[in-house]
C-alpha cells in the first residue's frame, strides 16, 4: 500500500518516517515537499488562491502515483487541503484530524498551543468542527508562541523548547486538554515530565489513523 504525504517543511519528515516504519511498516511512504507554501501562508496570515491552486496541483500529482491515501502534513494549509482533497479518488487525511477528535473526547475546555500564527485559526476551527460533529459544546482557547518555529528552524532548539514549555504549562493550568498544533512540538514531550492534563500531539495519532483507514 502507498501513502503520499504533502509537506510544507522538512522539519517533521524524519519523525513521520520513523512513525510509519513503527506503525505501518508495510506502507510505502512518498513525500512531496514545497517549503514555499508555509512561507506564503505565514506572510499572508491565511491561505490564498495561489496556495489553494498549488495544493490542488499536488493532489493531482499524488493521484498519478496511485496512492491508497493522501496525507496533508501541515496544519497551516489544512483548509486549502480541504478544498484540494475533493479531487482525490482515494482516502485523505489531515495530520491533525485524529488529534482534534481526541481532544473533543477528552474535555470541554481545549487549549490550542501554536508556534506559527497562521496555524491558530485553522487548528482551532478544526477542533470546533469536530466538536460540532460530536454534538458537544467546547470552549477553544488559543495560545500563540509567536516566532517559535522560526527559532527552531534557525537551529536554536533550546530556546524554542523553553518558550513552548512555558506556554504548555499556562495552557495546562487553564484547560482540560492541551493540543499542540505543530507536529514539530512532539520532541518537547520527554522534557515536560508529568502533566496534570492530557497533552496531545498530532503525528502519532495521525499515523495510527492511517493504519485504521487502510485497514491494517
Amino acid at each position: 500500500m502507498k501513502v503520499v504525504l504533502i509537506h510544507t517543511s522538512p522539519v517533521s519528515l524524519n519523525d513521520l518516517k520513523a512513525l510509519f516504519k513503527e506503525i505501518v511498516p508495510e506502507v510505502e511512504m512518498v513525500n512531496i515537499i514545497d517549503d514555499s507554501l508555509l512561507e506564503e501562508v505565514k506572510k499572508n496570515g491565511q491561505i490564498n488562491p495561489a496556495i489553494i491552486s498549488r495544493m490542488c496541483a499536488y493532489v493531482q500529482v499524488a493521484k498519478t502515483l496511485k496512492p491508497d491515501l493522501i496525507f496533508n502534513q501541515c496544519s497551516s494549509v489544512g483548509e486549502a487541503f480541504d478544498i484540494a482533497r475533493k479531487q482525490a479518488d482515494c482516502k485523505t487525511l489531515k495530520i491533525d484530524e485524529a488529534m482534534a477528535e481526541k481532544a473533543v473526547e477528552l474535555g470541554n475546555r481545549i487549549g490550542v498551543v501554536a508556534t506559527v500564527a497562521s496555524t491558530v485559526k485553522p487548528s482551532c476551527n478544526l477542533v470546533r468542527t469536530k466538536a460540532k460533529e460530536a454534538n458537544k459544546d467546547v470552549t477553544v482557547t488559543e495560545y500563540l508562541v509567536d516566532g517559535a518555529l522560526d527559532i527552531l528552524m534557525s537551529g536554536d532548539v533550546d530556546k524554542h523548547n523553553e518558550l513552548v514549555i512555558k506556554a504548555i504549562r499556562k495552557t495546562e493550568a487553564e484547560n482540560d486538554v492541551v493540543v499542540l498544533a505543530q507536529g514539530s512540538m512532539t520532541a518537547i514531550l520527554p522534557l515536560l515530565g508529568e502533566t496534570t492534563k492530557p497533552v496531545l500531539t498530532s503525528p502519532r495519532l495521525a499515523v495510527e489513523r492511517v493504519k485504521k483507514e487502510l485497514g491494517l
